[in-house]
């Protein structure tokens, strides 16, 4: 796990620059730090580590081929980097190694089979940004799911309108480059309080994007034009996987899918440091720790983060999860004030705003995992995986009722109510969209809506709507949600579920697992993620994964093996903390009327500041809670700090 960084045509300083990029990601990889550039200095990388495989200086980057053709910086882990290395030795492509790491061995596949066909073989985690210094291409890649973060972008730097490539694993150490000036992307803002996130492509920033998952950017002398295409699809392996259905019993497809977790378990196990693991009270994490420790000869250590609050707390059911599988485990309770601690580095983190408020136990749980190991596996994919998220059973119901209703009347009706008095705000605003929906998928795309409120400044929106009139850059933005085509798979569940998959899971799930991992510089790697287990999950029919109420089965069958029934068969809680209670604490209440009623919100014009007042008055004097508060304190807070 590191973090890699570096530019083209940068016509500041550049050795003033990667350092600084560099420096900017020191949590990212605290152990040692690299630059290489080409002779005309046209092309620079940079590289933070954090060692994991190989502690020596043969791990070291930006590392170049052994034929002195490619150079590498590289961020992440290559699980199966053995078998790679091993076809490579037996074909005699190679015939010896300098060093243990796994970098070593990607570069040198590259050299032979190209990267194409060097990802294809790769199973891990990843970003990647290689150069070949014969035909003078740089290309950036990203693994299949999107566990490894990497920005791009145009930077202006104000020398006669000439702009430099840049590209990072952190959007901080893009906006600390000299001559960045980059406006704020004011067409993510509705993306951005719809979600409590910004979907991929997009980032803060005009002119820099998230690379998305499982693609490859190339570009070429001069460095003003890239092209971007697809080396894996997760669209496309679930239309597969759902097109040819694994034709064995529920009982052979849990054999099956426990072989395949196990296996990737056993792969990402291997480090040269300790090696934990999350665990909380539901299936997923104790699923993993369960298989983990029937692999291990060794206690499994498992870290677990617990709250005063009952319907908060899963601390106490992890610990007897813990117990009976005789991990050695570790817990640690969380108050307010260790919130209150935590929240006004949430900016620095993400380098955008970001309003998942599970970001403050997930890196209090990594800042406990970090005092004792340096990789954690988790538990994440597996609900969108095996379907499960309560809200897909909510979302299937109310369509069952309002789809009984003839389209031809449910539309007028849903339009009619949108556009009266009552519909421009309040609960009726989402009612009124449900109702109009033409399917399960479109049902699910305005469930995700809110309530009609808008946020944004009458500037914003005035600026928002004539961009979109003169078909200008950086108007409104459309997501993966907005384009998802009804009925792309059979069954309306797994569509939910690729929904999910496509842009809730890595653009939120996975990247507050990676900012707030790495900001105590501890690498999270998730076995449910592998592409062995994601691709045959994707074969499995729906009632494999859900049956009636009980959701996950076919997982369920894989933990009563190990753990006993009557354990694991709780209402789901969720990493959640109880924000809404925090919030009205003194300590949270006095930061969050700081931001509200302080200079950044009056300074600022990206916000209707009497709308923003309006809800926390309501919440504060009537407890009406909207999740949208937290999304406009998280943003103050970025802008308070940036």
């Amino acid at each position: 796990m590191c973090g890699i960084a570096g530019f083209c045509n940068m016509t500041y300083d550049w050795q003033k620059n990667i350092k600084r990029m560099n420096d900017q990601m020191y949590h990212r990889g605290p152990d040692a730090s690299g630059i290489w550039a080409s002779d005309d200095k046209k092309v620079v990388l940079g590289h933070r580590r954090l060692s994991i495989v190989d502690l020596t200086t043969g791990g070291a980057q930006p590392m170049e081929s052994h034929n002195g053709r490619y150079v590498i910086a590289y961020n992440g882990e290559i699980y199966n980097y053995q078998q790679i290395k091993e076809k490579l030795l037996t074909e005699k492509r190679v015939t010896a190694f300098k060093g243990t790491s796994d970098t070593e061995v990607l570069l040198e596949a590259v050299s032979v089979y190209g990267l194409e066909e060097t990802l294809a073989m790769s199973k891990g985690m990843f970003a990647i940004a290689l150069y070949d210094k014969k035909d003078h291409v740089l290309s950036l890649a990203r693994d299949r799911v999107g566990e490894k973060p990497l920005y791009y972008g145009f930077i202006g730097d104000g020398t006669g309108g000439s702009k430099s490539f840049a590209f990072a694993s952190d959007l901080n150490a893009l906006t600390c480059l000299d001559g960045f000036k980059n406006p704020i992307h004011t067409g993510v803002l509705e993306a951005y309080f719809r979600y409590g996130y910004i979907p991929a492509p997009y980032s803060f920033y005009q002119d820099i994007f998230k690379l998305e998952p499982g693609k490859i950017l190339k570009m070429k002398p001069p460095f003003q034009e890239y092209d971007i295409a697809s080396y894996w699809s997760m669209r496309d392996v679930a239309y597969y996987g759902q097109t040819h259905l694994f034709e064995g019993s529920q009982e052979d497809a849990a054999i099956e899918l426990e072989r395949r977790i196990k296996d990737a378990i056993r792969g990402q196990m291997c480090a040269d440091v300790p090696v934990g693991a999350f665990l909380s009270a539901g299936i997923d994490s104790p699923t993993i720790v369960a298989l983990m420790q029937s692999l291990s000869e060794n206690r499994v250590r498992t870290y677990t983060i617990g709250m005063r609050e009952q319907d908060f707390n899963e601390a106490e059911i992890a610990g007897q999860i813990a117990a009976h599988l005789g991990t050695e485990h570790t817990e640690l309770y969380i108050t307010e004030d260790d919130a209150k601690k935590v929240i006004p580095e949430m900016g620095a983190m993400f380098g955008e705003p970001f309003a998942d408020s599970s970001q403050i136990p997930t890196y209090l749980v990594s800042k406990l995992t970090k005092e004792h190991v340096t990789v954690s596996l988790s538990g994440d994919g597996g609900d969108e995986l095996f379907c499960g998220y309560g809200t897909y059973a909510s979302i299937e119901r109310i369509y069952h009722k309002t789809g009984k209703i003839p389209a031809f009347l449910r539309k007028p009706a849903s339009m009619a109510l949108l556009h009266s008095p009552l519909g421009k705000k309040g609960s009726l605003a989402v009612r009124a969209r449900l109702l109009g929906a033409s399917g399960v998928e479109e049902l699910y795309r305005c469930s995700e809506i809110g309530e009609g409120i808008d946020f944004l400044s009458n500037e914003v929106r005035h600026e928002l709507t004539t961009r979109e009139k003169e078909n200008r850059a950086y108007g409104r933005c459309r997501t993966v949600m907005d384009d998802y085509p009804d009925a792309f798979l059979p069954e309306p569940l797994h569509n939910l579920m690729l929904m999910d998959l496509l842009m809730y899971h890595p653009d939120d799930i996975l990247t507050k697992v990676d900012r707030t991992a790495m900001a105590v510089s501890l690498e999270t790697r998730v076995p449910l993620l592998d592409k062995d287990v994601v691709e045959f999950a994707w074969t499995l029919p729906i009632t494999y994964k859900k049956q009636g109420d009980v959701t996950k089965k076919i997982m369920r069958d894989i933990l009563y093996q190990y753990v006993p029934r009557e354990l694991m068969e709780r209402p789901k809680k969720g990493f959640a903390i109880p924000l809404h209670k925090w919030l009205k604490q003194p300590q949270l209440r006095a930061w969050a009327e700081d931001m509200l009623y302080g200079r950044i919100m009056r300074e600022q014009s990206l916000l209707n500041s009497e709308v923003v007042l309006s809800i926390w008055k309501d919440f504060v004097e009537q407890d009406i809670w909207r999740q949208q508060i937290w999304y406009v304190l998280m943003l103050l807070s970025y802008l308070a700090r940036f």
